[in-house]
């Protein structure tokens, strides 16, 4: 009897965690910032431990939840990484349908960056109360969040929390980035322009200047951190070339990096094993080996 009594109190306890491990934040509660941006925690077991910032692709314009986000997080955490999924803002499913975006500013850049660093600011500045260790918070993301993982990596010291009043004490740099099947250049002939103009916005937005300004490929830097990257050839989506372009720049800075190109696979399959191939799906075992190395 009294072992039965201490396994329903060890399942209450483990369902309580659960709970809470999955419970959303506004990361822009308490701000000046009149948005509301989710960032929701599936905590893994233990202490101390890794945690990465997940964002999920859907081509600035929306966001795949469910397969990039909420199943990339629950294998995370079964494998003993704390996942914290980001709802970064996108221009929405209004944006892509019509161009009001260009009477109206909406969502676009650097809105969308904000909300990375803003992430990785509470997590950082929480690691404790999370059970994570705060200098090993890395920031993955698939497709356009691919993209937004990039531009973590790269732009860390970008000033574009204090437009809106804040100034985080902790470091905002990553410390690995995991761009999956990701967009990486808006100029290159494999630009995917439907997540050119999800971040960019509308007309004269999308100049050329801007363009040179979020191709990854052109602002790689030799203080990044490492980076694991990884494409699929028959991507339908987006081509394969741009992980290429950003392999060959990451190559060209000396920056620590990983890159596996799988011939096939496809795009969207997030850590599913049966969206995508039995070749394509080994790359949840490179990340976590890699991952683990760099500590």
């Amino acid at each position: 009897m009294r072992l039965n009594k201490l396994l329903l109190l060890t399942i209450f306890v483990l369902m309580g965690l659960g709970a809470f491990a999955q419970s959303s934040m506004n990361i822009w509660a308490g701000t000046e910032l009149d948005k509301n941006v989710k960032l929701t925690p599936y905590l893994a077991a233990g202490d101390n431990n890794i945690a990465v910032i997940v964002c999920p692709g859907g081509s600035y314009f929306w966001l795949d939840r469910k397969t990039e986000g909420i199943g990339v997080a629950e294998w995370l955490q079964a494998n003993g990484i704390s996942a914290f999924v980001l709802e970064y803002r996108v221009g929405g499913v209004p944006a892509f349908i019509t161009h009001y975006r260009l009477i109206s500013r909406g969502n676009r850049f650097p809105d969308m960056l904000q909300d990375v660093h803003r992430s990785l600011q509470l997590v950082r500045e929480n690691a404790e109360q999370y059970g994570i260790d705060p200098v090993r918070v890395g920031v993955m993301g698939f497709s356009a969040g691919g993209h937004l993982a990039g531009m973590s990596g790269e732009f860390f010291d970008t000033d574009v929390l204090s437009q809106i009043g804040i100034k985080p004490a902790v470091s905002l740099r990553p410390d690995f980035i995991a761009p999956i099947y990701p967009v990486v250049s808006f100029v290159d002939k494999s630009t995917h322009k439907r997540s050119r103009r999800g971040i960019l916005g509308e007309g004269h937005s999308i100049s050329r200047v801007m363009k040179d300004s979020l191709s990854l490929e052109k602002h790689v830097r030799a203080d990044m951190p490492p980076v694991f990257l990884m494409n699929c050839v028959d991507d339908p989506i987006v081509k394969y070339r741009n992980s290429e372009l950003l392999d060959s720049a990451l190559t060209a800075k000396g920056v620590p990096h990983k890159y596996i190109q799988y011939q096939t696979g496809g795009h969207g399959f997030g850590a599913t094993p049966h969206k995508t191939t039995n070749e394509a799906i080994g790359w949840r075992e490179e990340f976590l080996n890699w991952v683990k190395s760099l500590f």
